[in-house]
């Protein structure tokens, strides 16, 4: 009975592949520090723009999911085929992309590299180890398993770090009790009056309903090889990657709402996150934490250090090889990227949220194209758009507009 009920849980996993690549990349640090932020800051106030983020973040999934499977051919080499001028839209997507995921794996790592010297310190009785060390153990171990490794085997481990993520929170979840009483009274929606307020809508925009994502959707799509039979496959995988970030950051959120905001604690440092729950849950709560976090950051780095190769292929119609000798020195690139936090000083959340407020500006760029594409005739044939999907897809659009808007104001 138990090796039936497991039997079931693989396959039940292994039908959401390229939802889990997502959930992946898109639940990483710098979200756990958005909404861990905003939670601390407003409690539950803000949960509408995450849960609207999801919604639209499912909407588009299935768009760029959908013209992949009709046309084979991966978001950017559409755009850049489809449209007139197409490849200089195609271009600034895929350069902006990348620019922001290489800085991104400097923040990421440098975080990574600093809970894991705390889960050491709180382990072994203030001891310390360098965070070079703990940066080079971690990047020659990933690209030891990229240079090896098949698209196949990173949907299992980064199943284990989702799993890994996703109970850490859970438990400590459990183990703080925040007051349910107060997370209901804080779902009100509305914006506080306070400063910083838009550029955590835009945040959450940002790390959610990620440009990013969308553009990676259409490759893990074709990487794992379905077609257009694979429709009901597509938009079920795009659901529960969906469902799966709004029950993790919503958790993250709450956490931090039932706790650090009904103490009146502010969050100003991710290892410092670790410091203030360790008096509420206990040196367990703290280790449970450090793992979830890590979990999250990890996760994060194999579909960065994949993007720029996966992108230039995407954009050039070529065959994705992430063994070839350019993709390899690609991804040997950016790992050297992940050295960065050792020479700079690290980003605090206020810049992560910045980061993440930037990617909602980049938003429209993605979700406008993918309207006039799954709504030309020629090219989906049958499948084109219908009314809901078309509401839908615009409804995104004007939520583009007003999450950039924010970001805009917030940063001037």
């Amino acid at each position: 009975m138990r090796r039936g009920i497991g039997k079931r849980i693989l396959v039940a996993l292994s039908a959401v592949g390229p939802g889990l690549f997502l959930i992946g990349y898109n639940i990483g640090t710098g979200s756990v520090t958005t909404m861990a932020k905003t939670g601390a800051e407003h409690g539950m106030s803000l949960f509408w723009a995450l849960i609207l983020s999801c919604v639209f973040t499912f909407i588009l999934m299935v768009a760029y999911g959908k013209v992949t499977l009709v046309t084979g051919h991966t978001a950017l080499y559409n755009i850049k085929s489809e449209f007139k001028y197409g490849w200089i839209l195609a271009l600034y997507i895929l350069i902006a992309l990348i620019i922001g995921e290489l800085l991104a794996l400097m923040g990421v790592m440098g975080i990574v590299a600093d809970l894991v010297q705390e889960g050491i310190r709180l382990g072994f009785g203030g001891a310390r180890v360098d965070t070079f060390w703990i940066i080079l153990v971690c990047v020659v171990a990933l690209y030891i398993l990229l240079w090896v490794g098949r698209y196949q085997s990173f949907e299992k481990v980064l199943t284990i770090f989702v799993i890994l993520m996703g109970l850490s929170f859970l438990v400590v979840f459990v183990m703080v009790k925040p007051s349910l009483v107060a997370l209901a009274k804080g779902m009100v929606p509305g914006i506080p009056e306070t400063p910083g307020a838009l550029g955590l809508v835009a945040a959450i925009a940002g790390t959610t309903c990620s440009a990013a994502v969308f553009i990676m959707r259409s490759t893990v799509v074709a990487e794992k090889g379905w077609n257009i039979s694979h429709l009901k496959s597509e938009k079920k995988d795009a659901f529960v990657s969906a469902f799966v970030m709004l029950f993790l950051s919503g958790v993250i959120m709450a956490v931090a709402a039932g706790t650090l905001n009904l103490m009146g604690l502010k969050l100003d440092n991710t290892v410092e996150m670790i410091n203030l729950f360790e008096p509420i849950g206990g040196k367990v709560a703290a280790f449970i934490l450090i793992l979830g976090v890590v979990g999250a950051g990890l996760s994060t780095i194999f579909p960065i250090v994949l993007i720029a190769p996966w992108l230039l292929s995407d954009y050039m119609g070529t065959p994705r090889n992430i063994h070839s000798p350019l993709s390899r020195g690609i991804i040997l690139f950016a790992m050297l990227f992940a050295f960065g936090s050792v020479f700079l000083e690290q980003r605090p959340p206020a810049l992560m949220i910045f980061s993440q407020a930037f990617q909602a500006c980049i938003l429209p760029a993605v979700a406008i194209p993918i309207l006039i594409l799954i709504n030309r005739q020629k090219l989906m044939t049958n499948y084109k758009a219908g009314l809901k999907e078309n509401i839908g897809i615009m409804a995104v659009i004007l939520f583009s507009f007003l999450t950039s808007y924010y970001a805009i104001v917030e940063l001037f």
